[in-house]
């Protein structure tokens, strides 16, 4: 039978090759991280930023303005057609490739978005209202007026726009494959979007009103004319986990109204608290309940 006669001491094979192999691994793994690029830092940069905790701008006059910091809420449906669904309410937030993301230190463009059960404005969920004709910082933004929605992402120097277009054989979204909506660089007629209210009979009359903040309005995409909707029955799996669709599409119901998967709110800061929303705050009681409790002795003021 055969026995290993040799000592761990000797030398044998392709002893020298596999010594500068080991070398030069460890000269490739030391230099990439001293540089930042191994895939653990850059995935921990990656989620630095995106995860990094943002300040929404605050109204003083219950309007939103251009310039302001808003987060992009669908409100709660509990009438949900579908068995299984992300209750609650849900913002829009960027998702990017898990694999592009390691692949280079930025954004990759164009960038995809869904809607997160997330209340708390990060930099993935925090968008600010840009103006088309020029610099209108501080104006405010009324219904019918064409506005861009810009996300840094918690980056520094970069500003990503929501956009939509067409979609085509080759670009829908990935599980209803109707209109996509993206994240991308490029200034174009693609990032306008319009403010409308959910009342098809004041639409008209509502016309250059001022647009309230925290109250449920449409957002449409002025090039196809398509509601940004949030799909809760619909499941993406991201780089966090389960989360539900955004694309464009119009929702109308048989009286020809937009259903609650194409409302949405623009929600601004606690003025409170600075890292919550206005969504935290308690819901006064309503009219005819205080009139019930006062007239059952139950008021306490």
């Amino acid at each position: 039978m055969a026995q290993n006669l040799y000592g761990p001491g000797v030398r044998i094979g392709n002893w020298n090759e596999d010594v500068y192999l080991e070398e030069e691994l460890m000269k490739d793994f030391l230099e990439k991280r001293d540089k930042g690029k191994l895939l653990i830092q850059r995935r921990r940069r990656l989620k630095q930023n995106l995860l990094r905790p943002m300040q929404l701008s605050m109204t003083e006059d219950g309007y939103v303005h251009y310039g302001d910091k808003v987060m992009l809420v669908n409100p709660d449906d509990p009438d949900t057609e579908a068995d299984v669904f992300l209750g609650g309410d849900l913002s829009l937030c960027m998702t990017p490739d898990e694999i592009q993301s390691h692949l280079r230190d930025e954004l990759e463009v164009p960038c995809g978005l869904s809607a997160v059960q997330a209340k708390t404005p990060i930099g993935r969920n925090t968008f600010i209202i840009l103006s088309v004709h020029g610099d209108a910082t501080g104006q405010v933004l009324r219904y019918g007026q064409d506005f861009c929605l810009g996300i840094t992402g918690g980056f520094d120097n970069k500003m990503l726009y929501l956009s939509s277009d067409h979609r085509t054989l080759l670009k829908s979204s990935k599980r209803s494959w109707l209109q996509e909506v993206y994240l991308t660089d490029e200034v174009s007629h693609m990032n306008c979007w319009q403010a409308a209210i959910p009342d098809p009979q004041l639409r008209l009359e509502y016309e250059g009103f001022p647009v309230p903040a925290n109250a449920k309005i449409l957002i449409n995409h002025c090039h196809t004319n398509r509601g940004l909707a949030a799909h809760r029955h619909l499941f993406l799996s991201t780089y966090f986990g389960k989360e539900a669709e955004v694309v464009a599409h119009t929702y109308l119901d048989s009286h020809r109204v937009e259903k609650p998967r194409n409302h949405w709110m623009l929600v601004t800061g606690n003025p409170r608290d600075a890292s919550s929303t206005m969504l935290d705050l308690p819901k006064p009681p309503a009219e005819d309940t205080r009139a019930m409790e006062q007239a059952m002795g139950l008021d306490t003021q």
